[in-house]
């Protein structure tokens, strides 16, 4: 499966809602960013706090082009937290921070509107 990012892109095929639910995307609040120097896109280490029940994960994001490092802890953001842990070069991402391509196709942050608690499940 290949997927692109343009937004004139065709929509992926349809699944069922056990498929969706088996997602599992959570708020969580960005505690700490670093450079990543060694990934092959401008990106960025994180550190993201999902309130007690999932804990602080790592995350690689390809977010450099739209954000500085001083403004993101702090910040909410969602990700899905039961992909498996994946080596991004020197690095484990534990959880898939998630984003729209903007019209440069850089990513721009997915997040709530409103603060909402660590943790929350998307419904």
């Amino acid at each position: 499966m290949h997927l692109t990012h343009a937004p004139d892109a065709p929509a992926a095929d349809q699944i069922d809602f056990d498929h969706f639910l088996g997602v599992d995307i959570r708020i969580g609040t960005i505690v700490a960013a670093e450079d990543f120097p060694e990934a092959r896109k401008p990106s960025y280490k994180l550190r993201i706090d999902f309130g007690p029940a999932i804990g602080e994960k790592k995350s690689c994001a390809q977010i450099a082009a739209n954000y500085h490092l001083d403004e993101l802890p702090g910040r909410q953001v969602a990700a899905v937290v039961n992909f498996p842990p994946r080596q991004i070069g020197p690095t484990m991402s534990e959880v898939l921070t998630l984003g729209f391509a903007d019209s440069d196709s850089e990513v721009v942050l997915f997040a709530p509107d409103v603060r909402v608690p660590n943790g929350s499940r998307l419904f």
